[in-house]
């Protein structure tokens, strides 16, 4: 079995991401804390000996084994007959099989995905299924986490690790996913199997659905990536209600902003996100964006890539009023913009 790969553009090498699918190659109680003070979120406990295994028992239960006929992954129990798991894990099918930690299986139908965040939602045969918390507010970096899931058809399989940082771009993941942005990173182990499982803070609360991992191929050690709570609950909500997701969009074509590019625009930098188009009727055309800007912002977030642009436009709301600045001839422009919706 190996990871579905997808190749990262470093500035001299190639590096390379694995989504953590095993290929054939091989609704939920919620915490929602109050963010922004180190005061507001509960002490981490510090992970080990009996504390460990007493969350691994509690939990494990709540996470399952996703096959396909194409390989598979996890996935995380989300309501008594619903699971959470990635996009990718299940794309193209209608029906899974799902492995439970008590040796038992059972059919699952495939309800709805949403390959923006790269979450899917899968009924399963059978109900009373164990629902574990979620924690809809970040973690911080340093706090102790598990990882549960399925590596290589391992099921059950748990490691251990620290939050490394947050809302992290994959550079150059614009290419293959938009899923890949504003990520939970950890060094706990994440390997091929693990997508869809759970990544879990010390008090056994599940903060994130692990995603992708930078292989050893690349020259990483231990970077792996999980999709916030917050993000997939949000998602999980509405494909269960309506069949599909909506997002916010601005109605733009964007391109890589290279030195050559650069300085044939004149703009002195080469951080942001070059406009490529600008569809008419969107969001973007109604600000006044044209072709040949460069977005270095939206609102008060700083753009220095398409993934950045991306990650900051996850942070808004359809129909929220905010601003898009631009260079364009070398002048700095704040023009107000309402972000639109994309249903998928």
């Amino acid at each position: 079995m190996t990871a579905l790969r997808r190749g990262l553009l470093g500035t001299a090498t190639a590096a390379l991401l694995a989504t953590t699918a095993c290929t054939a190659e091989t609704a939920a109680p919620v915490t929602e804390e109050p963010a922004g003070t180190a005061s507001s979120v509960a002490a981490p406990t510090p992970l080990g000996g009996t504390a460990t295994a007493d969350v691994v028992a509690r939990l494990a239960p709540s996470v399952v084994t996703v096959r396909t006929g194409q390989g598979g992954g996890s996935g995380v129990v989300y309501q008594p007959d619903v699971v959470i798991t990635n996009h990718h894990v299940v794309a193209g099918s209608d029906e899974v099989t799902i492995d439970y930690a008590d040796g038992t299986s059972s059919t699952g139908t495939v309800l709805a995905t949403d390959p923006t965040t790269d979450i899917a939602v899968v009924r399963t045969a059978r109900g009373d299924l164990p629902v574990p918390e979620y924690r809809t507010e970040l973690p911080r970096p340093g706090e102790p986490v598990l990882a549960i899931g399925s590596p290589l058809g391992f099921e059950g399989t748990v490691t251990a690790g620290i939050v490394s940082a947050l809302n992290r771009q994959i550079p150059g993941s614009i290419e293959q996913s938009r899923a890949l942005v504003d990520l939970i990173q950890v060094d706990a182990a994440i390997s091929p199997g693990n997508s869809g499982g759970a990544l879990l803070d010390a008090q056994g609360r599940v903060i994130g659905i692990n995603e992708a991992y930078i292989p050893p191929a690349a020259g990483a050690v231990s970077l792996g990536f999980a999709i916030p709570a917050a993000t997939a609950v949000a998602i999980a909500d509405q494909l269960l209600a309506d069949g599909s997701a909506t997002h916010p969009v601005l109605g733009l074509s964007l391109g890589r902003l290279t030195e050559q590019i650069s300085s044939g625009l004149g703009v002195g930098t080469q951080d942001g996100a070059l406009v490529l188009g600008v569809p008419e009727g969107g969001p973007a055309a109604a600000a006044g964006v044209q072709p040949g800007d460069v977005v270095i912002a939206l609102g008060d977030r700083e753009v220095g890539s398409i993934e950045d642009l991306l990650g900051a436009l996850r942070e808004t709301e359809p129909g929220q009023e905010t601003t898009v600045t631009v260079l364009r001839g070398g002048e700095e422009l704040d023009l107000p913009v309402t972000i639109g919706a994309e249903s998928r």
